[in-house]
């Protein structure tokens, strides 16, 4: 693997960190609504599992984007879109990272409410922690798509 490599790395675990959020809100949503304490019970043990998967996906991806960052010693991707397309893309760029540097506190934060079985904190967390880290997932994911197959800056 070489450093250009990392990229798309960082795109598919954000990629896989989206789905697990996304199917662990299904599971939390689906124990809500469970016929039975048994199923309630089965359902919120396979959500809790679920977004420790999507955090420890989500940890792995920073450790790849600091390491990237560190092998390119700071050095951004330009991107090559002009016109219209450049202020979307900006403005992606901007709430993204704003909302990156917000996750980082709200989902170890979330988690622990949980862990520690403080679920009713937890759940008024979460409201908040859930659409601001699947933003940030989502985004993340498009960032790369913007940067390295969309509109790739020609090497000058």
């Amino acid at each position: 693997m070489s450093v250009q490599d990392i990229p798309a790395l960082n795109a598919a675990l954000n990629a896989l960190a989206t789905v697990l959020i996304t199917l662990g809100y299904v599971q939390i949503k689906a124990a809500q609504r469970a016929p039975d304490t048994a199923a309630r019970s089965a359902r919120i043990a396979s959500h809790r599992k679920i977004m420790l998967a999507a955090g420890a996906v989500s940890a792995v991806f920073l450790v790849g984007y600091v390491t990237h960052k560190a092998l390119v010693r700071g050095v951004h991707t330009p991107f090559g879109g002009e016109g219209a397309i450049r202020g979307i893309y900006y403005a992606m760029l901007i709430s993204h990272i704003i909302l990156a540097i917000a996750i980082a506190y709200l989902v170890p934060k979330t988690f622990w409410l949980a862990l520690k079985g403080d679920y009713e904190t937890h759940r008024r967390w979460a409201r908040f922690t859930y659409p601001i880290w699947y933003y940030v997932s989502v985004t993340g994911v498009l960032v790369y798509f913007f940067l390295y197959v969309w509109w790739p800056k020609a090497a000058a």
